[in-house]
């Protein structure tokens, strides 16, 4: 699944670096800008540190990114401004003028009022041909010193400064991009203000936030967790002083949305594992840190208690597994580990839960499981030897794995345990000793947890290209509920979502990821369970960034196709759900009938249900291409999924070996949850 990643400590080492440089002049222009907040008029920015925000049609953009752009416009929008609105024909008419010439243009909306379906409503009464940012906690706005719509903010992204900040209403935005093209000054705001809505920023300079009781209770509930002595957080929030002293680090990540780590948008859908900071936690935090991160009065709750990780955070475990130790190389590329151990249990037993531990941070990528009826005699584990689960899996970011209740995996006695083990060179030797704790139930849970994945191994990015989209399903042919669902792609990834399509064609989205995070992966479970009814296509979309702007990418002049390795890709989303009307007393074979459809599901890029000749792609694309016409028994020019079964049947051998290693057993493997059907 990936290749050399970043340590959690160099993310963060990283964003430090970012915002270091410049924290002085960022404290001095928000403490001009705090200065002011009386005032009807709010002083403009000096210089924009880097943000990220999604707009109304769920794409992220992060500022930094665009350095390589001439300039970064940023026009200021709110809804049923009728000054914006009249001057549509301007923007149109500047970008059309200067987009060419590699400057970038963005709406801002940072009008509380505004939902993202008004925005998308808005935009399309207007004619706005460009994308709308939703600023919904303000934090983008107040920074740049916005007070109404229809202002332009240019920014320079070869230093991050302001270079105009003015009405668009006069001209004068064109005069300015023409001056920095050509290196020269630019006037800093034009010779009119805009006569767009006012749009009223409430907390623009608070400055009374408290430490003791409004920011160390939010940094105890959502952040310590990891930020313990022992945790996988680079550092200990022990007390203020270190707090403090991270400020900047702290307001940097919290505004590129990299931290917490939980990037399902707030916009779609509700998790009963949710990470993420509220709206007035977020402003809280941000407001402190550019107020200057004041102590002030009361006691120090985070220095009053000393907090040391748990060996096990669920508690003792039932049964421990120790994964074969493994020297990793301090370079190079390592391929999959596939150990096996010899299974303990001299009974079955349900699990309820599990965690995985690293024996390296930095070394380990992730780490699949699964149970073989019988240890293999070459001390080797074989994923398509896997009959069912451990139900115990880790990838870069991810945590304990909980059932839900009453509902679980069925571990068989004796037999063999088998691992999937990709190591990630990071610059020095070190040596591996995972260990697997599983948490059984006392007795058997009524419900039945299954996992299945929705894959694609026949994608193929081309090289430089920033937006290259694909899309894979699967199809239940039975009613089912669905728990919850784990995104998985590599570095080039740059979103991806999940919808669900029922039988009478409707839509609905479930799951969005506006930004992918190849450094934080984990399940996102839905605070209740998505009714699935049969016949329904649960379908992933991926967008690829394989472009020079993608800071993580290995190389852009390269087309990329499917692979194990992190500087190849996948699409490869894991869903957690369960039967409906199956107990442990009452078993299905449904998940048989659901394979029968998975090569259309994987394949099917308009999604109605056949594979044509165009859509053929890979070695196994070009395998069914070659027997095209003989599988086509209707001769209607597709290939629908009866037809497909078939051609499974006959291919048999010849199938496995078209497809790459890790395609099916992963598929499997990750994350499952098999108590039958895996």
């Amino acid at each position: 699944m990936n290749g050399a990643k970043l340590s959690i400590l160099a993310l963060l080492a990283s964003a430090a670096a970012v915002y270091g440089c410049a924290s002085n002049t960022t404290t001095s222009s928000n403490a001009l800008t705090h200065s002011a907040a009386a005032s009807t008029t709010a002083p403009m920015a000096l210089r924009v540190d880097n943000f990220m925000l999604v707009d109304a049609d769920m794409e992220a953009h992060e500022l930094y990114r665009l350095a390589d752009a001439k300039a970064v416009v940023i026009v200021s929008q709110s809804n049923d401004d009728a000054v914006t609105r009249s001057l549509a024909p301007n923007l149109k008419a500047l970008k059309a003028a200067y987009g060419a010439k590699g400057v970038e243009f963005m709406m801002l909306n940072s009008n509380l009022k505004d939902t993202r379906a008004a925005i998308q409503a808005e935009a399309q009464k207007a004619g706005y041909d460009t994308p709308i940012l939703m600023d919904s906690y303000q934090l983008v706005g107040e920074s740049l010193g916005v007070t109404r719509a229809a202002e332009v903010v240019i920014i320079d992204p070869k230093t991050w400064k302001v270079a105009y900040h003015g009405a668009l209403a006069d001209g004068a935005a064109a005069k300015a991009l023409d001056a920095l093209s050509a290196g020269q000054p630019v006037t800093m705001a034009s010779s009119s203000l805009s006569k767009g809505a006012a749009i009223s920023f409430p907390q623009r300079g608070a400055t009374n936030v408290s430490y003791s009781k409004d920011v160390a209770p939010i940094l105890e509930a959502k952040c310590v967790a990891c930020h313990e002595e022992g945790g996988i957080g680079p550092f200990a929030m022990k007390d203020y002083a270190t707090v403090k002293g991270f400020s900047p680090m702290i307001r940097e990540v919290i505004r590129t949305d990299r931290m917490p780590p939980y990037h399902a948008d707030p916009h779609v859908g509700k998790f009963s594992d949710d990470k993420r900071l509220t709206p007035e936690e977020t402003k809280t935090l941000v407001h402190w840190v550019e107020a200057g991160a004041p102590r002030g009065e009361g006691p120090d709750p985070l220095g009053a208690v000393k907090r040391v990780a748990a060996e096990w955070p669920l508690g003792k475990p039932d049964l421990i597994i120790d994964v074969p130790a493994y020297t990793i190389p301090a370079s190079g590329v390592v391929d999959y580990q596939r150990p096996a151990v010899a299974g303990t249990l001299t009974e079955g037993k349900w699990v309820r839960a599990s965690t995985v531990k690293p024996g390296s941070r930095q070394g380990v990528h992730h780490l699949l499981t699964g149970w073989m009826a019988e240890m293999p005699a070459s001390g080797k584990s074989s994923e398509t030897k896997w009959a069912a689960s451990l139900g115990a899996g880790y990838a870069v970011g991810a945590e304990s794995s909980i059932e839900p209740a009453n509902a679980g995996v069925y571990l068989p006695a004796g037999g063999a345990y088998g691992f999937q083990a990709h190591y990630t060179p990071f610059g020095k030797e070190a040596v591996d000793k995972s260990q697997i704790a599983l948490y059984f139930y006392d007795k058997p849970p009524e419900l039945v947890m299954h996992s299945i994945v929705v894959i694609d191994t026949t994608i193929q990015i081309p090289a430089n290209e920033a937006r290259h989209k694909e899309v894979a399903y699967v199809q239940f042919p039975k009613d089912a509920l669905l728990y919850s669902a784990f995104p998985h792609a590599h570095y080039r990834a740059y979103s991806s979502d999940l919808w669900i399509q029922y039988p009478d064609g409707t839509q609905k989205l479930l799951l969005d990821l506006p930004r992918y995070d190849f450094n934080w992966q984990r399940s996102y479970t839905f605070a209740e369970p998505i009714k699935v009814p049969a016949g329904s296509k649960l379908i992933a979309h991926y967008v690829y960034d394989n472009s020079k702007r993608n800071p993580s990418n290995p190389d852009p002049s390269i087309n990329v196709s499917w692979g194990e390795q992190s500087f190849q890709e996948m699409l490869f989303t894991s869903l957690s759900y369960r039967w409906v009307g199956e107990t442990a007393s009452h078993r299905v074979k449904y998940d048989e009938e659901m394979g029968k459809t998975r090569l259309v599901g994987m394949m099917d890029d308009n999604l109605d249900g056949k594979l044509q000749k165009t859509e053929l792609r890979g070695q196994m694309g070009a395998m069914l291409l070659k027997y095209f016409d003989v599988l086509d028994k209707n001769h209607d020019g597709a290939l629908d999924a009866e037809e497909l079964a078939a051609a499974q049947a006959m291919m048999g051998p010849r199938r496995s070996a078209a497809a790459p290693p890790s395609a099916d057993p992963q598929a499997a493997a990750f994350n499952a949850k098999a108590g039958g059907g895996k």
